[in-house]
């Protein structure tokens, strides 16, 4: 069985170079310095190697055999600068995240580049490897490599003996990081209700170790969908024998505005064809001052980050976040599936971030985030590609990562994309430098735009399911 988060680091799935969690896009996923602090370097008793079942026993009723770290203000903590200083800062343990480590281990975590080789030392798992074992596969909407683990989950299915691909099964819950038994008949993801998700959880696994580990002829692949997935806004499970599920299609939407998309009150929207003429919409990106995260798909930050879905407009009120919008949908609309937002983008940074957030707009204006991405430019070509900086005032193509989840946009609701620069501190923050980022404590500020017309066609195109 795969477990939900499968896979840290910067293996290679598809198309492109991401398998989960260190990265994405580039930029650091801060929770894992969160993580490491109390994993790296754990001190628990030591016993003998014969020592009896019942001394073990008779041990763990007078000692903690799990350690436990003092806590930290992970809100606070995580802001410090240098970002390699950060375990230091709160007394945590040395280790592989920044010390100096053996040359075979391959050093420090945090000075790796996304396509260090050492990412591959202990079995990383990328495309050029094979699994071909049965795989019941967990993932949720609102975890932090549901995407990834999407991808990895289609790449077994085409790569795998073909009665190893068949027996690849998925389940896509709409819930926080491993808290599938938590979704009761009323469940709120963050502010968001999304309905009665319940499912027997312990009948799948039980049941699928039962087939595979004790070989009864139980029957339960037979009443197994290949997916299952829940739809938020339709606030149902629903199965297919692929992801996406079949008969989805791309439904594209171009950004456009009048060069004042800054802000929930700008004029920024999402059209039906990209405008003639382009009106960038600009923005300053301070370091010091970053986006910041506000719910999300998240795990792992102790109080740094809520996961979930929470109202944006408070955000939407700050200039560096640019807003589009559609109209009022006229029809509802499923989106399950891959989103992928295309933008033309200049700054006069040698390097800098662009961030997305795919929003669900309420009749009433309440803007529930569903997924959200990040590109470092410098890594725009590709980790497999040599860094590249950007020159002042040239304009730049870029494709962020896809996003995806599964939402149902009622009639009346708006489709709705935020472009800013950070989304701190879900993302490490760019310094804007063009330096190492990581070693370095003071940032530059970056004026960055995002550009839309026939000659620039920044777009988001979604993928819909229809009935």
């Amino acid at each position: 069985m795969i477990p939900q988060g499968f896979g840290a680091g910067v293996g290679r799935v598809g198309p492109y170079f991401e398998q989960g969690n260190w990265y994405r896009g580039g930029a650091v996923q801060m929770l894992f310095i969160a993580w490491l602090y109390g994993e790296q370097n754990q001190v628990r008793p030591m016993f003998p190697p014969n020592t009896s079942r019942e001394d073990l026993i008779r041990a763990s009723k007078s000692f903690d055999l799990s350690q436990q770290s003092p806590p930290v203000d992970w809100s606070k903590a995580l802001r410090h600068l240098p970002v390699m200083d950060i375990m230091k800062a709160v007394d945590g343990p040395r280790g592989i995240f920044a010390d100096e480590m053996p040359v075979d281990t391959g050093g420090a975590m945090i000075k790796r580049a996304p396509n260090d080789p050492a990412w591959y030392k202990g079995g990383l798992w990328h495309d050029n490897m094979k699994i071909n074992v049965p795989g019941f596969w967990f993932m949720s909407w609102y975890d932090v490599s549901v995407g990834p683990n999407l991808a990895a989950y289609n790449h077994v299915r085409k790569t795998a003996r073909p009665e190893i691909a068949n027996q690849q099964y998925a389940v896509i819950a709409p819930t926080l990081h491993c808290a599938y038994k938590r979704a009761g008949e009323n469940l709120t993801v963050g502010e968001r209700n999304i309905g009665d998700a319940r499912l027997n959880y312990d009948e799948l696994t039980w049941g699928w170790f039962d087939r595979f580990l004790k070989g009864e002829n139980n029957g339960i692949l037979e009443k197994m969908p290949k997916v299952r997935y829940y739809t938020m806004g339709m606030n149902k499970w629903q199965t297919s024998e692929t992801w996406p599920p079949t008969g989805a299609t791309p439904m594209t939407f171009f950004l456009s505005s009048g060069g004042k998309a800054n802000t929930l009150n700008g004029d920024g929207v999402l059209i039906e064809a990209p405008p003639a003429a382009d009106a960038p919409d600009k923005f300053d990106y301070d370091p010091m001052n970053p986006v910041t995260s506000y719910g999300g798909n998240v795990c792992c930050t102790g109080n740094a980050v809520a996961g979930g879905a929470f109202d944006q407009r408070k955000m939407e009120a700050r200039p560096d976040i640019l807003v589009y919008s559609t109209e009022p949908l006229k029809q509802g609309i499923e989106v399950s599936g891959p989103i992928e937002v295309t933008l033309y983008v200049s700054s006069d940074a040698k390097d800098t971030d662009f961030t997305v957030k795919l929003i669900d707009v309420y009749p009433d204006g309440t803007a529930y985030n569903l997924d959200e991405t990040i590109q470092r430019m410098r890594y725009r070509n590709g980790y497999d590609k040599p860094e590249v900086r950007m020159e002042s005032g040239k304009i730049y193509k870029v494709t962020l990562q896809p996003m995806t989840t599964s939402n149902f946009f009622e009639a009346g609701h708006r489709i709705r994309l935020e472009v800013s620069s950070s989304n701190f501190p879900r993302f490490d923050r760019n310094l804007n430098t063009g330096g190492k980022n990581y070693n370095e404590s003071q940032g530059v500020v970056a004026h960055n735009a995002v550009h839309h017309s026939r000659l620039h066609p920044s777009e988001i195109k979604i993928t819909v399911v229809k009935k």
